[in-house]
């Protein structure tokens, strides 16, 4: 898949798979019940401009560019050890 490109800031979320879709589906009670969402942003051509926003803003709560909060925080961890 390509990478987006932005040629404005912030149209990144324009081009969101998630547009029109439910905010709730993003905010599932368990991490189990994430997989709708992480199958939207599966096939997102901005998704990891989302999940750069996310990690910049250190979002604690959601599914945010196909990663749970969980995985965000992982990911976080894995990236300060590098």
């Amino acid at each position: 898949m390509a990478p987006y490109d932005e040629t404005a800031r912030g149209t990144w979320k324009q081009a969101a798979a998630c547009q029109g879709t439910a905010a709730n589906v993003f905010y599932p009670d368990t991490d189990a019940a994430a997989k709708l969402a992480k199958a939207i942003c599966a096939g997102c051509k901005v998704k990891s401009q989302c999940l750069e926003v996310a990690l910049r803003n250190q979002e604690r709560h959601g599914v945010w560019g196909g990663l749970t909060e969980r995985e965000r925080s992982r990911l976080r961890r894995q990236l300060r050890a590098a």
